[in-house]
């Protein structure tokens, strides 16, 4: 029994399970979007098992396709698969039985979740394999994510829309401009393994450049998304924050470069998603 638990443990290092804090609040601002008022549990419980247990299908198969990878690159050399501190087959235990629990949440959430969830599991697989071959992989990781409000939206109105359609294209732009800013750290790796990314093919400063473009752009796709949502002042005010804190983000990584990759990557991304959605749930409950 302790061994399960310390396996478990190091699986869920593995696949940084605390980062679920990039994804839950998307996914909830989708959800808030469509209702326009506080959800049922129903909705809420059943959307948040849909993105954990996707997330770590993701993040599973990430680790999995890309371990002779991992193994060979100085920065990620000491991860778990890597040192053979847990098991192949216990990983895909795991893709397993994630895969599962996202299929039923999916077929619970209605109809229309169920026979589009295969297009997030496709993309989950293709992801990894992108870098071998094209460095627009950061706007597959992106669109990854990108499909949690709209994939809210659908579980709420069982229906299509262009305000679900502007979150997703604001997650993709955000999530593909903070992963090519993660990148920077393997840039000399990837262009010595032959791998493609934004900074192996345009290099630091350019890089930073484009990450600019991308993160104004996602700023605007989200503005467009309040507008045809009918959002509120709370919601811009919202909005001003979060282009606030990206712009906190380029500044840190202009001035300190990657030995500011934890403050600029994680806190302040995590903050980011977390403004917005409290800017959302606030704009739609205070009447």
């Amino acid at each position: 029994m302790k061994n399960i638990f310390a396996k478990t443990a190091l699986f869920l290092e593995m696949i940084k399970f605390e980062h679920s804090i990039f994804a839950l609040p998307f996914a909830y601002l989708g959800l808030f979007f469509a209702e326009k008022k506080i959800p049922s549990f129903f909705l809420f419980f059943w959307i948040t098992v849909a993105m954990v247990s996707f997330r770590t299908l993701a993040m599973s198969l990430n680790r999995l396709l890309d371990r002779t990878i991992d193994a060979e690159n100085p920065r990620t050399q000491g991860r778990a698969l890597p040192q053979k501190k847990i098991r192949v087959g216990f990983v895909w235990l795991a893709v397993l039985a994630s895969f599962l629990i996202f299929e039923w949440s999916s077929f619970t959430l209605g109809p229309l979740c169920f026979w589009l969830s295969p297009v997030p599991v496709a993309l989950v697989w293709i992801y990894p394999l992108t870098k071998r071959f094209t460095w627009l992989s950061h706007f597959v990781l992106g669109l990854v994510l990108g499909i949690a409000p709209y994939g809210a939206w659908i579980a709420s109105r069982q229906s299509f829309g262009w305000a679900p359609a502007f979150l997703t294209l604001g997650v993709m732009m955000w999530v593909a401009g903070f992963d090519m800013i993660y990148a920077l750290q393997d840039m000399d790796f990837d262009r010595k393994s032959g791998l493609y990314s934004v900074p192996a093919k345009f290099g630091e400063a350019r890089t930073l450049q484009i990450t600019k473009v991308l993160h104004a752009l996602a700023v605007l796709c989200w503005a467009v998304a309040g507008l045809l949502n009918g959002a509120r002042l709370i919601y811009g005010f919202g909005l001003v924050l979060v282009a606030y804190l990206l712009w906190r983000e380029h500044r840190l990584m202009l001035s300190s470069g990657i030995t500011k990759m934890n403050e600029a990557f994680f806190i302040m991304n995590g903050i980011v998603s977390v403004a917005l959605f409290l800017a959302v749930v606030l704009d739609v409950t205070i009447k």
